[in-house]
């Protein structure tokens, strides 16, 4: 475990925020999950459970580990319960002023000054975040990509604030700590690979909107011509097209270019509510069973 950080706090237990607590505690780490009110945490600790269990039956993981890991995880409806942490990830909606929120408070919480306040943001500049602490030196981006404990890549994002202890300190912790692959981006809106793979499903759900291919075609298309795992659509949903359309607009907002405006197809989709997987429908239709 890295010498600078065993206990860690998460903020946030829905699918990405249960994800990076899991890993945390499979690790060995000290970790205490923040949710709004005691319904959401123990909704998020369910799904965590429920995410080590189906570890256990593919193999990947022992019985015991499994229990080791939950008994590491702490959870909780009160901030205040994060002020001996030395590192927070925030990993809430992904609006600029919900976040701005958490850090403010975070700011005021968390008694160590040397703590860092990381946020899983996919798209939204590291900061600004930082700039409503008073202690921006210690603030950076660290976005882990869904599923968390699949995924091996994590982007860790130092603003024009961070400091270079910071860097160093969470680069160690991902590496040597989580076993994660690190790699490091600018402060820029999407970062490494959003900036690349948004763009990506935008066309998709654009040649699907003018009727050119059927949702189904296009994913096959990608699948068994370019040896995509997945089609454009069916990661769109996976990812939830609330939070594509998010980072579109994010991407838009910072570049100004075309190809990162959100097709209005995705903006209908969202103000409908159909959100991909999570709602059990989206450009196609999932069993919520």
């Amino acid at each position: 475990m890295s010498a600078g950080v065993a206990r860690v706090g998460v903020v946030g237990g829905g699918q990405m925020g249960a994800g990076i607590a899991e890993v945390c505690a499979r690790s060995g780490v000290d970790t205490v999950v923040c949710e709004v009110d005691a319904v959401a945490a123990r909704a998020a600790r369910d799904r965590v459970a429920a995410s080590l269990d189906r570890a256990v039956r593919r193999g990947k993981l022992s019985r015991e580990a499994s229990e080791a890991a939950l008994a590491r995880l702490v959870f909780t409806s009160g901030l205040d319960d994060l002020a001996d942490r030395q590192l927070v990830v925030e990993a809430v909606v992904e609006n600029r002023d919900a976040k701005t929120e958490v850090f403010a408070a975070l700011d005021k919480i968390v008694e160590d000054p040397a703590a860092v306040l990381a946020t899983n943001t996919s798209s939204l500049p590291v900061m600004r975040l930082g700039m409503a602490t008073a202690r921006a030196d210690r603030v950076i981006g660290l976005h882990f990509f869904n599923p968390v404990p699949v995924l091996p890549l994590v982007e860790v994002v130092p603003s024009l604030h961070t400091s270079a202890g910071t860097t160093a300190l969470v680069e160690d912790f991902v590496v040597r700590t989580l076993g994660k692959k690190a790699v490091r981006s600018q402060d820029r809106a999407g970062f490494v690979v959003n900036a690349l793979l948004v763009p990506y499903l935008l066309s998709a759900v654009r040649m699907a909107e003018s009727g050119f291919a059927t949702a189904e075609d296009i994913d096959t298309g990608m699948k068994l011509g370019c040896a995509h795992p997945m089609g454009p659509l069916e990661l769109a949903d996976l990812i939830g097209l609330d939070t594509v359309a998010s980072i579109a607009e994010s991407l838009y907002d910072e570049f100004r270019e075309s190809l990162y405006a959100p097709p209005p197809l995705l903006q209908r989709m969202v103000e409908a509510g159909l959100l991909g997987r999570k709602t059990g429908k989206g450009f196609h239709t999932y069993d919520q069973g």
